[in-house]
């Protein structure tokens, strides 16, 4: 009895975000032979039997899986110690190197969830690590209709203070609502609407969430929720409202079966805004989903990627 209740402690303690040390630890390293053999077969999700020379072989799958789990501490922990230019820096060099679309919403996320000054620090950061440009790297690696938009993103200083004229972020609402219904009716995709770029790319954040709210005005619905594309939804809810964003990345992040890279949100989402709008995060995130951010990593995490996760989102509360 206490071997099966052993059995499913190891197994709970290797499931999950990051992995549970102190289990690992206490109970793996006191089994003897005949323990570990009863470990593998009763864990036919992690080995393989070979029936043909009896033994069970570790799955290569979850071995490579695991190795990313033992990691995710330390690689919070360097992110967290890194200067935030160089994290962004890194964070972008990284997204472009996988060479892959669905990598690119870091690089939206970046370049319209930082203050200007915060975004050219990461350029310089950039230009210091890696001898090239954001810019030129974002415009040589990314291909198709991602990249006018991205290119424009990541080379964005926009108007930091809070004047608006109200009456240009509601013919601008106008514009970008006339563009999609135009986008939809020729089925042409947004993303070669210049104008509709410029507007994403140049204007304050303060104009943008007043277009956002007189757009609400004149479709019934959320700008966001009008977008097919989904690096121009990420850009408009970026930018116009980052908290429920990050809500959405950090709630994809904590499901149990998803790929590697959405895993990797939870860190990156986490460690970037900690200092930052972590608190305002944690209340949308309990009112868009009815629990605590606290409570999900708590069953979701393991180990001391989990303390860890939990120290840096309780700074909001001081």
């Amino acid at each position: 009895m206490a071997l099966n209740h052993e059995l499913e402690a190891v197994t709970q303690a290797l499931s999950g975000h990051g992995v549970d040390e102190r289990s690992l630890v206490t109970i793996l390293g006191k089994w003897d032979p005949m323990e570990r053999e009863a470990f593998r077969k009763k864990t036919p999700n992690l080995f393989i039997e070979d029936k043909e020379r009896h033994f069970q072989r570790w799955d290569d799958h979850y071995v490579r899986l695991l190795k990313h789990e033992f990691v995710r501490f330390k690689n919070a922990v360097v992110l967290w110690s890194m200067h935030p230019w160089e994290r962004d820096a890194r964070l972008v060099r990284e997204a472009l190197k996988k060479g892959k679309a669905c990598y690119y919403g870091v690089l939206v996320e970046i370049s319209c969830t930082r203050s200007s000054e915060e975004l050219l620090g990461a350029r310089k950061a950039y230009h210091s690590l890696f001898d090239h440009s954001i810019e030129e790297d974002v415009a040589s690696h990314i291909h198709g209709t991602d990249r006018k938009l991205l290119v424009a993103l990541v080379s964005a200083y926009r108007y930091e203070g809070s004047k608006i004229k109200d009456d240009h972020a509601k013919s601008e609402a106008k514009i970008i609502h006339n563009a999609i219904k135009d986008a939809h009716n020729k089925n042409k995709p947004i993303s070669e609407d210049d104008e509709v770029i410029r507007i994403l790319a140049t204007r304050s954040k303060p104009h943008l969430k007043a277009l956002y709210k007189h757009y609400k005005d004149i479709s019934g619905k959320n700008l966001d929720e009008d977008l097919d594309d989904i690096r121009f939804k990420e850009a408009v809810q970026c930018l116009c409202i980052p908290q429920t964003y990050f809500c959405k990345v950090l709630d994809s992040a904590l499901k149990i079966d998803v790929d590697k890279n959405t895993k990797k949100a939870l860190t990156r989402v986490i460690v970037t805004r900690a200092d930052i709008d972590i608190k305002e995060i944690k209340a949308d995130y309990n009112n868009l989903y009815g629990v605590s951010l606290q409570q999900k990593i708590e069953e979701t995490a393991k180990g001391n990627y989990k303390d860890f996760l939990l120290n840096l989102i309780a700074r909001g509360s001081n």
